[in-house]
């Protein structure tokens, strides 16, 4: 639906709108038949982006490209910038809809409700709007909207619907020219500008003013949307969809295919291309590509995969793409890509298995059947009535097609399927060399030959021996096949004369996975996932081709992935990887195969149908049928050529730990960031915009990384908490297999954090040193304080071995004196029991010689026997040895008691021994009893009390 922000132009948009979609039910009829007609055409790649995609309203009205080869957008929200990686919005400079806008060099030129002006890229890459219409002497109509934007020579036109601004580049200066129209339309026409006023005719614009071109009544009771050049002549096209030639301001109507085909239009806009076709946008229809003949190339809607049918504005950009404003997103349409495409969106194919062109039709086999279709128009695809089912093969042999199917083979005649072998699943059918009405067949138990009779073709028998699968399967030589059954390895079989059974097989194991068979410049190749191995007649074995494997397995990202397919007819080899087509020729120059690769995005490899079932067919002039999941893709070899690109760094923002992420300015040179703002963003991307062209993007950093990334689809990278130093920022990029032409690089230096600056190492330094003198001088201290320390305590340790020593020495003395005073007191004792051995010996003799006591002699015995009892001599050996022993012991008694006499001391000397009164008794000459009187008399002189013992107190003392 078309909007305006003007309530009074709404009314009339609403008017040539409601005009456009009330057409009688006959018109919509035409147009639907036509539309129906065209719906198998194959389609140049159409990319959409949603509102969702650019995060902006739906509705858009103009695009331009800038030298860069960026694509602006005028949208109802602002204005959308595009660089082949991300979107983004720029509001509009008063929040109205953009209704125009033109790219010149650089410099975007946009116009709105109550305005216009243009926009600049900053230093930080972001764009700045500057007002034209803000400084106009005139001043702009009440509620006027710039709806048109032209260049001619060094000026700038901006178009409403009562007047022209002429915008001087040069001088700044503005003039005006009043040209009331109902649509804005103006026409750069060979360097004179044309506009048209309904009611009043076409205008051209000489000397700064209007003049009148033509006013004929077909001219002014209609709307031009576009005069062009054809066939050197001015041609007009107005909304009806109808074209006059004018020349010299007479209307000549054109008659055309396109006007027969669709008789009726509601034409909104209008781009004649640079090959000099024309291209249509319509309300309701989408768009419609004609050529200088009128005939209809191409027409693409909502259904055959635009956003929508309503085109609001046409572009064509510097690499041919199609760009389409419409009212509900926006398209691109890739004119000059190889490829084109026919999506069965309603499921009706399913997957492409094998496609064939046969007698100007062409075939394809799926899984749902047998469909084909003729190449001379533009109706659906058919299918072959008894065909339903699984289609494996399509071979042209001789004048006949024959359909390898689940049910067996079929024989294709004037699109009729006739069933000429029923033997079960026919994986694939070559000619047998040497017989030319026989063909073999793989089948899925084993093999089978067809032949040729009066009846025509027929199965004629199975070939005995031999019950395995044999998909892949090539001729060796006249009577011998090779058959790769891919786990078990490639059968060489041997047959009879006849095709009849086999009577030879060797079994060569099986090399790898993913296996194929298939035949290249008069070799029998053997592929998969280790490599490519050729067939040896001599040694009857197949050997690895490092040639060959070297060529086709050298970048282990970019491998073979599924089967190789042979074209024989063209002496061809095609392969498919996870990011190329290849295609392999024979030297034209040399024994070295040719290998040509053709990009294509990761993600179509994924639509490639089963793996290991990849299917491409050659048409005609260089044009390929590649099978796909949901229909198929072609391929022209004369539209791939190589380009090259440029990668840009579109901006670098930076972020800090107390502020938030702002671009900074791209600086040619080396840029400096604070310590704290070693957070960085870069984005960076090359414009392109062909769907089929997957633009991947490798950086490094210097400074912190040596090596490249792996290439990535994101165009951002950031780095977080870089350290201090020198860095340079290098990105390039790979469009399909093309590396940029430049590598894109930003120096910049992290400075070093306060705390690490000169003036800060140099106070550290400082600092340092003084702290160093400070601590050598505590650590001399320190160290003088323990050497001192250590040489009081080795004095200390000195004294306390003296000490030691002298307490050992003392200690040996002790031991020595205590030894000593065990001898004398061993000898006290051994003299204490001498005297009484011998006082008691005495005594028995006194005691024995009492008995004769009469006789005189005895009388003189006993006296001398107690003469010696009562020795003096005896008490003094007694008493210098008990001194010895314990010594000072009677001095001290006699201190304590200085009244005890010598009998006494002596007493208690005996008790100090601990002698018992017994044999104390013997050594006082005195009897036991008279021992314990003296005992007595002791306590008493002693004044001990009754509880104390003496001898426990004499020990004591």
């Amino acid at each position: 639906m078309l909007r305006s922000s003007n309530p009074k132009r709404d009314t009339g948009i609403r008017q040539r709108v409601g005009a456009y979609g009330c057409e009688p039910f006959s018109f919509i009829l035409i147009c639907f038949l036509a539309t129906f007609t065209l719906t198998c055409q194959e389609l140049p790649p159409v990319q959409n982006y949603t509102p969702i995609d650019y995060n902006a309203q739906n509705q858009n009205w103009g695009i331009g490209q800038s030298e860069e080869k960026n694509i602006y957008v005028a949208n109802n929200t602002g204005l959308l910038e595009y660089n082949g990686a991300v979107w983004r919005l720029y509001q509009s400079p008063n929040g109205s809809t953009i209704r125009s806008v033109k790219a010149i060099g650089n410099t975007i030129y946009t116009g709105c409700y109550m305005e216009f002006g243009f926009w600049e890229k900053q230093a930080e890459g972001d764009l700045a709007y500057q007002s034209i219409s803000s400084s106009l002497e005139l001043p702009l109509l009440e509620d006027e909207e710039i709806w048109n934007i032209l260049e001619l020579d060094n000026w700038v036109l901006f178009q409403s619907l009562e007047r022209i601004y002429i915008y001087n580049a040069s001088d700044k200066s503005v003039e005006v020219v009043e040209s009331k129209s109902t649509k804005a339309h103006m026409f750069n026409f060979e360097g004179t500008l044309f506009f048209h006023s309904v009611d009043k005719g076409l205008f051209k614009i000489e000397s700064g003013k209007p003049v009148l071109v033509n006013d004929d009544a077909l001219i002014r009771g209609t709307v031009v949307t576009g005069i062009f050049s054809m066939d050197d002549r001015p041609l007009l096209v107005t909304e009806k969809g109808n074209f006059y030639f004018f020349d010299s301001g007479i209307l000549e109507k054109w008659t055309s295919p396109f006007e027969d085909n669709i008789p009726s239009l509601n034409i909104y806009s209008s781009l004649q291309l640079e090959d000099g076709t024309v291209v249509l946008g319509t309300i309701s229809n989408g768009i419609f590509q004609i050529d200088k003949e009128g005939n209809i190339l191409l027409n693409i809607n909502q259904k055959k995969g635009l956003n929508n049918n309503t085109v609001l504005s046409l572009f064509e950009d510097v690499d041919h793409n199609l760009w389409l404003a419409l009212d509900n997103g926006v398209s691109v349409v890739n004119l000059n890509s190889p490829f084109n495409e026919y999506i069965d969106k309603n499921g009706k194919l399913g997957v492409v298995y094998a496609s064939m062109l046969y007698q100007d039709y062409l075939y394809l086999g799926t899984n749902q059947g047998l469909f084909s279709k003729h190449i001379e128009n533009h109706e659906d695809f058919n299918i072959i009535q008894g065909t339903e089912g699984q289609v494996w093969v399509l071979k042209v042999e001789g004048d006949a097609l024959f359909c390898g199917h689940n049910n067996g083979t079929y024989l294709i005649e004037n699109q009729e399927a006739k069933l000429v072998s029923n033997f079960p699943g026919t994986w694939d059918i070559k000619p047998i060399p040497g017989k030319e009405n026989l063909m073999l067949q793989g089948n899925f138990n084993g093999l089978s030959v067809l032949e040729e009779t009066g009846e025509g073709w027929k199965l004629r028998n199975t070939i005995e021996g031999f019950d395995i699968s044999s998909r892949f399967f090539e001729f060796i030589t006249e009577g011998q096949v090779a058959v790769n059954r891919e786990f078990k390895g490639v059968y060489k079989l041997n047959f009879d004369e006849g095709y009849r059974k086999v009577i030879k097989v060797v079994n060569e194991a099986s090399k790898g996975t993913g296996a194929s068979l298939v035949k290249f410049s008069d070799n029998l190749l053997y592929t998969c996932d280790q490599g490519v191995f050729k067939y040896h007649n001599l040694e009857d074995q197949f050997k690895l081709d490092t040639l060959l494997t070297n060529m086709f397995y050298v970048d282990n990202n970019d491998v073979p992935v599924g089967i190789f397919v042979s074209d024989i007819e063209n002496s061809q080899l095609w392969y498919f990887t996870n990011s190329n087509i290849v295609q392999v020729r024979p030297g034209r120059f040399s024994t070295t195969a040719e290998v040509n690769k053709i990009a294509i995005p990761s993600d179509l490899r994924k639509n490639l149908g089963v793996l290991g079932f990849e299917s491409l067919t050659p048409l005609k002039n260089e044009k390929y049928l590649i099978g796909i999941s949901n229909g198929y893709l072609t391929l022209n070899l004369n539209k791939v050529a190589s380009k090259e690109y440029v990668v840009r760094i579109n901006s670098i923002a930076r972020k800090s730990t107390t502020s938030a992420l702002e671009n900074v300015v791209l600086v040619e040179g080396s840029a400096d960031f604070n310590s704290s703002q070693n957070n960085l963003s870069f984005s960076y991307s090359i414009p392109e915009y062909d769907k089929y062209t997957e633009v991947r993007y490798q950086y490094q950093l210097q400074g912190k990384y040596d090596s490249w990334s792996d290439w990535t689809k994101d165009p951002s990278v950031s780095f977080e908490n870089l350290p201090f130093g020198n860095y340079t920022f290098k990105v390039r990029a790979k469009a399909g297999n093309e590396v940029s032409s430049n590598v894109a690089s930003y120096t910049f230096r992290i400075k070093r954090p306060w705390y690490l600056s000169n003036l800060a190492i140099a106070l550290y330094v400082c600092g340092a040193t003084l702290l160093a003198i400070f601590v050598h001088k505590l650590y001399k201290g320190y160290y003088q304080k323990q050497q001192e320390q250590l040489l009081k305590e080795s004095k200390k340790r000195l004294k306390r071995k003296r000490l030691k020593a002298q307490k050992k020495i003392v200690q040996l003395k002790n031991e020595r004196l205590q030894e000593e005073v065990k001898n004398k007191n061993r000898e006290l004792a051994i003299s204490t029991m001498s005297i009484i051995k011998k006082n008691e010996f005495l005594n028995a003799i006194k005691d024995q010689l009492k008995q004769n006591v009469k006789n005189p002699g005895i009388s003189s015995v006993i006296r001398t026997i107690d003469r010696n009892i009562n020795n003096s001599d005896d008490w003094k050996f007694f008493e210098d040895a008990f001194n010895n022993a314990d010594k000072d012991f009677l001095k001290k008694v006699k201190g304590v008691h200085p009244e005890l006499t010598s009998n006494d001391l002596r007493l208690c000397a005996y008790l100090r021994l601990n002698l018992s009164s017994k044999e104390i008794a013997p050594l006082l000459n005195i009897s036991v009893r008279s021992v314990e009187v003296k005992r007595y008399r002791l306590r008493k002189k002693m004044n001990l009390s009754h509880e104390s013992g003496l001898t426990d107190y004499i020990m004591e003392i």
